[in-house]
């Protein structure tokens, strides 16, 4: 028990220290360290869904109907794209690069309520909360670390980036630090209300959460990435960092399966 106080801890601080960084200065002005991290952050983010989360999900889901399985990963997808669709997105450093490579500057006038936008950022850390509340209801202390360090990898950049925003959007840094509070909270939040929730659950349902989370991951990944992708100038750069994160993913996972460190099979 006490393990989900200390990756709840640990999430809160990363998110907290990332937010907080634009409010000291300078550091807003690294977008070239932001790219590479996110990019890094997002092929981590990736492997630890295909090889870690989607493949426990699996397995403890069992003889579940296939279609429910499916429809799991499908629902997670569906939900960040809606959110993202409607305007209550994820991806604001997407938008803060676009618009300060047009224009000469960083500020950005939103449509949605910005307020809305931090509500969205935050909708998507509770889902990282449920990912690794629900491995650790499971048992598998292994499965909920590998999938924390994803975590708090991407947590960084998109902590980061709200801090940016936040910034940009507010003169008083009460308003700035009440965001990255309202994000940082999200993930521990959800990390110890998941699992708690769960102790008397059964397996098959802790795996059709994990598939859930799986699919919210898979496009946070994704779409993290996309617009660097598709651009001409970085999309290169991009892929490289992106096969990186997942290339040390994966490396690590291999090594840590074969000494015996973590047991990722069943």
């Amino acid at each position: 028990m006490a393990g989900v106080w200390i990756l709840a801890g640990l999430t809160l601080v990363i998110a907290l220290v990332g937010g907080l960084l634009p409010v000291l200065g300078k550091w807003k002005e690294n977008q070239k360290l932001l790219h590479k991290s996110t990019s890094i952050a997002a092929g981590v983010l990736l492997a630890s869904a295909l090889l870690v989360i989607l493949p426990e999900g699996f397995s403890l889901a069992g003889d579940s109907n296939h279609l429910l399985i499916g429809g799991m990963v499908l629902s997670g997808f569906m939900m960040m794209l809606i959110l993202e669709g409607s305007g209550i997105g994820h991806a604001i450093h997407e938008e803060h690069h676009d618009h300060e490579g047009e224009h000469g500057h960083a500020h950005v006038h939103h449509q949605t309520a910005p307020l809305l936008l931090v509500l969205g950022l935050s909708l998507h850390a509770a889902a990282d909360g449920l990912a690794i509340g629900s491995a650790m209801a499971s048992g598998n202390t292994a499965i909920s670390t590998i999938i924390t360090l994803a975590v708090i990898l991407h947590k960084m950049p998109a902590a980061f980036s709200l801090g940016v925003f936040s910034t940009h959007q507010n003169d008083e840094k009460k308003n700035v630090i009440r965001d990255v509070a309202l994000f940082s909270l999200a993930t521990p939040l959800f990390i110890v209300l998941s699992f708690f929730m769960l102790q008397n659950i059964t397996h098959e349902t802790i795996g059709l959460l994990l598939l859930f989370a799986g699919g919210t991951f898979l496009y946070v990944s994704t779409v993290d990435t996309l617009p660097d992708i598709h651009n001409a100038e970085t999309g290169k750069a991009a892929m490289l960092h992106v096969v990186l994160g997942a290339g040390l993913l994966a490396l690590a996972l291999l090594i840590a399966d074969y000494s015996g460190v973590v047991e990722l099979g069943h």
